[in-house]
């Protein structure tokens, strides 16, 4: 900032000497004394005597003496020089300032009108509040963020990531706030970067997912489909992934699959939610375009696995304690949302359990609802799914449904 100040000072300097200069200079007199030009005079009014002598002796007729007469004046306006005794230093002066003066003036008002003084505050503003808006928008302290200061926000968070580098949690604010002022291409980029630095961040996943639907084309869509697929893979219930998962199939008309992932929602919900009703009636909607199509969910016998699960010997030491254990079973292709999902806090190696399409996590999503599928145990420090440093876990390979009603499984890996 200091730097542009002084550069702007130093072009108005010389803009002002470029004007006032010229007047500074002193003017150069050629001195030309009284009796130069009194001898010019004299030999002036000498020669108009010779030229009256010769027409009065008719050497020269009246003509030629005009003639040489006014050539004699025209040569002495030539040869006549002004005295010059004045010095005009001080009327210089008056002109110098006087256009240093209009010349301030003048680049004040052009500036005033075409210059940026105003977002330059802005900018300083607004990396000075750069804290305090990280607190309202992440933390939700004080005042949710105005408009401007949404965008005042940007501005702090784009010049941040300028002076710093990457920084992956900047770049995923800067995404979300790109989202609320409606800047989808700034937010998908933003995104982009984030996840380039962290492909496994589940929250830049999820809000990365929702710019390209509101984008809304069948490649964004797809695209989005993979990201949340990735995300239930890891937290089979995170609502928010399942509610886009939702929507994503109600737009292609994947009546069986969007009413399932709607069904999810509604059971998560209380009664007096706002949303209830919404998910309520776009689940009857649902209905109807099925039995308007003629279609219907999956009917298939009833599955039961039983599933016996091993812990192995070399991480016996390594349970955490007062771990959880988590069964699942997961169709091996297709929707990333458990087929069957068991959960035990009290057990001790080997455990068997039984997995059955009671245990599903929607109606219609279940174990019969697959052909192949993969069984995999888990054994978490609290009771969430998503998987963390120093758990332990084992997968089966993909199995074919029908052919299994009996397997054991081996909780063999040690997350890093």
């Amino acid at each position: 900032m200091i730097l542009m100040w002084a550069c702007f000072a130093l072009l108005t300097l010389i803009a002002i000497a470029f004007v006032a200069l010229p007047f500074l200079q002193k003017e150069r007199v050629q001195t030309i004394t009284h009796n130069a030009n009194a001898e010019l005079i004299s030999i002036y009014e000498q020669r108009l005597v010779e030229l009256q002598t010769d027409l009065d002796n008719q050497r020269i007729d009246l003509k030629n003496h005009n003639e040489s007469v006014i050539e004699l004046k025209r040569r002495l306006l030539n040869e006549l020089s002004p005295e010059k005794s004045l010095n005009s230093k001080g009327n210089n002066r008056i002109f110098a300032l006087t256009g240093a003066a209009f010349v301030i003036a003048l680049t004040s008002v052009f500036y005033t009108f075409t210059g940026s003084e105003q977002q330059i505050a802005a900018w300083h503003d607004a990396m000075d509040n750069l804290a305090d808006y990280g607190e309202r928008a992440v933390m939700q302290k004080g005042e949710p963020l105005s408009q401007n200061e949404l965008q005042a926000f940007a501005l702090a968070l784009r010049t941040k990531l300028s002076e710093t580098g990457d920084d992956e949690v900047a770049w995923m604010l800067l995404g979300r706030v790109a989202m609320s002022l409606n800047e989808f291409d700034m937010a998908q980029q933003s995104f982009d970067k984030a996840l380039q630095m962290n492909p496994d961040n589940m929250q830049v996943l999820i809000s990365f997912s929702q710019v390209l639907l509101l984008e809304g084309s069948e490649a964004n869509m797809s695209r989005a489909a993979g990201m949340l697929s990735k995300v239930l893979k890891v937290e089979p219930t995170n609502l928010d992934a399942i509610s886009l998962l939702a929507l994503i199939a109600y737009e292609r008309k994947d009546w069986p699959q969007a009413k399932a992932a709607f069904e999810v929602l509604l059971a998560s919900m209380q009664k007096n939610d706002t949303r209830y009703e919404m998910i309520s009636e776009r689940i009857a909607d649902i209905n109807q375009q099925m039995q308007a199509e003629g279609s219907v969910l999956p009917v298939t016998t009833q599955s039961v696995i039983n599933v016996t699960v091993k812990l192995a010997d070399e991480l016996k030491a390594q349970q955490p304690q007062n771990g959880i254990l988590f069964v699942f079973a997961k169709a091996a292709q297709g929707s990333p949302m458990p087929l069957a999902v068991l959960k035990l806090e009290e057990y001790s190696f080997p455990v068997s359990v039984k997995l059955t399409d009671a245990n599903a996590m929607v109606a219609g999503l279940n174990l019969s609802s697959a052909q192949d599928i993969v069984i995999s145990a888990r054994i978490s420090k609290d009771e969430t799914v998503m998987p963390s440093s120093g758990e332990l876990e084992g997968f089966s390979d993909i199995l074919v449904r029908e052919d299994v009603s009996d397997f054991t499984l081996t909780i063999d890996t040690l997350i890093p």
